[in-house]
């Protein structure tokens, strides 16, 4: 019986070596090679290229040059501002704030910005639509004030720039389609 045991332990042990030595060949196995398997087999077996699309994203360094000359027009005219850009997600880039501004500023800011990609237009226009349907301003995360607008790309939005601590909604407004201008250039 103890011999049986001896060769059913070193048969076992003959085959976790082997195992491991086998594990050992495939780690290290060109990982180029993987890869394209793993895509020939995705393209093969995978979801069909038509249920998928492409979206336009700013960059972050467009977006960082859109705040800056949002901030640029407003320090321009002694306003205190903060500016925020969004994704079309309504996701933060960037967002920047002025010396000096109130710190209200930065999160109506972002939710400006939000609120402009969300509907594809400026905030101010939306604020005429509040009459039609007031509860568009219960909707989490908006604000429908003046100082918000989207960035668009072959008319669709993809993302939103939104300005807030300037006395008025106009102002901020202006400040928001200057960095949107600045992104033409």
């Amino acid at each position: 019986m103890k011999t049986r045991t001896r060769v059913l332990t070193g048969t076992a042990l003959a085959v976790a070596l082997g195992a491991g030595a086998f594990g050992a060949v495939s780690a290290s196995a060109s990982p180029a090679g993987t890869a394209q398997a793993v895509a020939v087999a995705a393209k093969k077996d995978g979801p069909s290229e038509k249920n998928f699309t492409t979206t336009t994203h700013l960059t972050v360094d467009a977006a960082t040059r859109a705040a800056q000359a949002a901030l640029q027009a407003a320090t321009a005219e002694n306003q205190k501002v903060t500016v925020a850009v969004v994704d079309r997600n309504g996701n933060t880039i960037v967002t920047l704030r002025g010396d000096g501004a109130g710190p209200q500023s930065y999160e109506s800011a972002q939710r400006k910005a939000f609120t402009a990609v969300s509907w594809n237009a400026p905030t101010s226009v939306l604020v005429g639509r509040l009459a039609q349907a007031p509860n568009l301003k219960d909707i989490p995360g908006t604000l429908f004030l003046g100082g918000g607008t989207p960035v668009q790309a072959n008319g669709a939005p993809v993302a939103g720039i939104g300005v807030a601590g300037a006395p008025s909604g106009d102002l901020d407004e202006k400040f928001a389609k200057a960095g949107v201008d600045a992104l033409g250039k």
